[in-house]
C-alpha cells in the first residue's frame, strides 16, 4: 500500500502532506497515557505486516491491519503510524520521505473511518463490556473491508489526482490486487478481537472512548 517517491504530482505532495500533519497533531493531543501500551503493541504490528510486501505497480501489496488499529486507537493512528512509516522508509526505503503524508493519510484516514463506523460493535450493553462474539467477528469484518478497501481508494484517488488517465490501468490492478489481502486482514482482525473479549478486555475500552 505504500506509494513509491517520484510518482505524486507536487500539489498533491503538498497537499496530503498539511492534511496528515493536521491528523498527526490532532492525533497527538488524543493519544493518552492508557493507550500507550495497546499503541506500541498495535503500532509494532502494523511495522511488521507492512514490511512484508509484493511490489504492484508503483506501490505495493501487503498485511495492513489499518482498520483494527484504527478501532481500537482512534485518531491515536495518526501519530502510530508516522512512526511506523518513518522507521520503515528510513530503515528499508518502503514508501519514501517525501510521500510520506500521503502514505499516513492513505493507512490512517481508513482507520480512522473504522473507528467511527463499528465502534457501536465492540461496546457491549452493560457497563461498556465487550459485545458478543458474532458483533466482535462482524467489526474484525468491517476493519479488514474498510481499512485495506479505504486505503486501496485512497491510493488510487492518490494516483489518479497526479496522473489522471495515466494511472488508470495501474489504479485497477492495485484494486483488484488488494482482493485477498482484505479477507486475510478480515479474518486476523476478527480473530484478534474475539480473543481479546476473552482474555484481555479492557484492551477493548479505547474503542468506547476514542
Amino acid at each position: 500500500m505504500h506509494l513509491a517517491e517520484g510518482v505524486l504530482s507536487a500539489p498533491v505532495l503538498a497537499t496530503t502532506s498539511v492534511l496528515a500533519a493536521g491528523g498527526l497533531i490532532i492525533g497527538l493531543r488524543r493519544l493518552t497515557e492508557a493507550q500507550l501500551p495497546l499503541a506500541a503493541l498495535l503500532g509494532a504490528a502494523f511495522f511488521v505486516a507492512s514490511t512484508i510486501h509484493v511490489p504492484v505497480g508503483l506501490g505495493s501489496v501487503h498485511l495492513v491491519l489499518n482498520g483494527l488499529a484504527g478501532l481500537l486507537l482512534g485518531w491515536s493512528v495518526f501519530p502510530v503510524f508516522f512512526v511506523a512509516l518513518l522507521l520503515q522508509a528510513a530503515l528499508f526505503a518502503f514508501g519514501g520521505f517525501t510521500v510520506l503524508g500521503a502514505n499516513l493519510l492513505i493507512m490512517a484516514v481508513p482507520a480512522l473511518a473504522a473507528h467511527w463506523l463499528l465502534r457501536p460493535l465492540v461496546v457491549g450493553e452493560d457497563d461498556g463490556l465487550p459485545a458478543p462474539r458474532g458483533r466482535l467477528i462482524a467489526a474484525g469484518a468491517g476493519c479488514g473491508l474498510i481499512g485495506v478497501g479505504g486505503a486501496a481508494l485512497l491510493a488510487s484517488a492518490v494516483l489518479a489526482a497526479s496522473g489522471g488517465s495515466l494511472f488508470l490501468r495501474l489504479v485497477q490492478v492495485f484494486v483488484v490486487a488488494h482482493v485477498p489481502v482484505f479477507i486475510v486482514d478480515a479474518v486476523i482482525s476478527a480473530l484478534t478481537l474475539s480473543l481479546l473479549a476473552r482474555m484481555a478486555p479492557q484492551a477493548l475500552a479505547p474503542a468506547v472512548h476514542g
